[in-house]
Protein backbone atom coordinates (compact mmCIF):
# COMPACT_ATOMS: atom_id res chain seq x y z
CA UNK A 1 0.00 0.00 0.00
CA UNK A 2 1.44 3.36 -0.94
CA UNK A 3 1.40 6.30 1.47
CA UNK A 4 -1.33 8.86 1.19
CA UNK A 5 -0.44 12.04 -0.69
CA UNK A 6 -1.57 15.40 0.63
CA UNK A 7 -1.58 17.61 -2.40
CA UNK A 8 -2.73 21.22 -2.28
CA UNK A 9 -6.06 21.79 -3.95
CA UNK A 10 -5.96 23.47 -7.32
CA UNK A 11 -6.73 27.20 -7.41
CA UNK A 12 -10.30 28.14 -8.13
CA UNK A 13 -10.76 28.27 -11.89
CA UNK A 14 -13.31 31.09 -11.69
CA UNK A 15 -10.53 33.59 -11.04
CA UNK A 16 -12.32 35.09 -8.03
CA UNK A 17 -10.40 36.76 -5.25
CA UNK A 18 -10.44 35.84 -1.58
CA UNK A 19 -12.78 38.79 -0.91
CA UNK A 20 -15.36 37.22 -3.24
CA UNK A 21 -15.48 34.09 -1.10
CA UNK A 22 -18.43 34.76 1.18
CA UNK A 23 -17.98 31.59 3.21
CA UNK A 24 -14.43 32.68 4.02
CA UNK A 25 -11.45 30.57 4.87
CA UNK A 26 -11.99 31.22 8.57
CA UNK A 27 -15.08 29.10 8.90
CA UNK A 28 -17.58 31.94 8.87
CA UNK A 29 -19.23 34.26 6.43
CA UNK A 30 -18.62 37.87 5.52
CA UNK A 31 -21.22 40.57 5.04
CA UNK A 32 -21.50 44.34 4.85
CA UNK A 33 -23.43 46.33 7.46
CA UNK A 34 -24.21 50.01 7.89
CA UNK A 35 -23.09 51.46 11.23
CA UNK A 36 -22.47 55.08 12.27
CA UNK A 37 -23.08 56.25 8.72
CA UNK A 38 -20.36 53.98 7.28
CA UNK A 39 -20.32 50.66 5.51
CA UNK A 40 -18.54 48.02 7.63
CA UNK A 41 -17.24 44.65 6.53
CA UNK A 42 -18.16 42.04 9.11
CA UNK A 43 -16.63 38.58 9.17
CA UNK A 44 -17.81 35.85 11.52
CA UNK A 45 -14.76 33.87 12.65
CA UNK A 46 -14.92 30.27 13.85
CA UNK A 47 -13.04 29.64 17.04
CA UNK A 48 -10.73 27.01 15.54
CA UNK A 49 -9.06 29.58 13.28
CA UNK A 50 -8.31 31.85 16.24
CA UNK A 51 -6.58 29.18 18.33
CA UNK A 52 -3.59 30.51 20.22
CA UNK A 53 -4.67 34.15 19.81
CA UNK A 54 -6.43 36.50 22.20
CA UNK A 55 -8.06 39.82 21.39
CA UNK A 56 -9.60 42.66 23.39
CA UNK A 57 -13.22 43.39 22.50
CA UNK A 58 -13.86 47.13 22.01
CA UNK A 59 -17.50 46.68 23.06
CA UNK A 60 -16.90 45.41 26.59
CA UNK A 61 -13.13 45.89 26.97
CA UNK A 62 -12.78 42.21 27.96
CA UNK A 63 -10.49 39.59 26.44
CA UNK A 64 -11.73 37.20 23.78
CA UNK A 65 -10.04 33.94 24.73
CA UNK A 66 -8.30 31.67 22.29
CA UNK A 67 -10.51 29.43 20.11
CA UNK A 68 -13.76 31.34 20.84
CA UNK A 69 -15.98 32.22 17.87
CA UNK A 70 -16.25 36.00 17.41
CA UNK A 71 -16.76 38.79 14.86
CA UNK A 72 -14.13 40.84 13.04
CA UNK A 73 -15.38 44.22 11.81
CA UNK A 74 -13.70 47.10 9.97
CA UNK A 75 -14.79 50.12 7.93
CA UNK A 76 -15.27 49.18 4.27
CA UNK A 77 -12.54 51.46 2.95
CA UNK A 78 -10.03 51.02 5.78
CA UNK A 79 -6.82 49.09 6.08
CA UNK A 80 -5.88 45.97 7.96
CA UNK A 81 -4.89 47.99 11.03
CA UNK A 82 -8.51 49.13 11.51
CA UNK A 83 -9.92 45.62 12.02
CA UNK A 84 -11.40 45.01 15.46
CA UNK A 85 -12.37 41.70 17.04
CA UNK A 86 -15.71 41.76 18.89
CA UNK A 87 -17.70 39.24 20.90
CA UNK A 88 -20.77 38.38 18.84
CA UNK A 89 -23.08 39.71 21.56
CA UNK A 90 -21.10 42.94 21.86
CA UNK A 91 -21.24 43.53 18.09
CA UNK A 92 -25.00 42.96 18.11
CA UNK A 93 -25.39 45.40 21.03
CA UNK A 94 -22.96 48.04 19.70
CA UNK A 95 -25.66 50.72 19.44
CA UNK A 96 -26.73 50.19 23.05
CA UNK A 97 -23.20 50.41 24.47
CA UNK A 98 -21.73 53.60 25.85
CA UNK A 99 -18.50 54.95 24.42
CA UNK A 100 -17.03 55.51 27.88
CA UNK A 101 -15.46 52.38 29.26
CA UNK A 102 -14.99 52.20 33.02
CA UNK A 103 -12.03 50.14 34.18
CA UNK A 104 -10.75 49.23 37.59
CA UNK A 105 -7.56 50.85 38.82
CA UNK A 106 -5.44 47.77 38.28
CA UNK A 107 -6.72 46.95 34.79
CA UNK A 108 -4.15 47.07 31.99
CA UNK A 109 -4.65 49.88 29.48
CA UNK A 110 -4.33 48.66 25.92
Amino acid sequence: MSPRRNRPKAADSSGGSAEDDRSGRYGGFQSTEDWQGEEWSVRHVAGASAEGKTYRCPGCDQMIPSAVPHVVAWPEHAGVDDRRHWHKACWNARDRRTTRVQRSRNAPKF
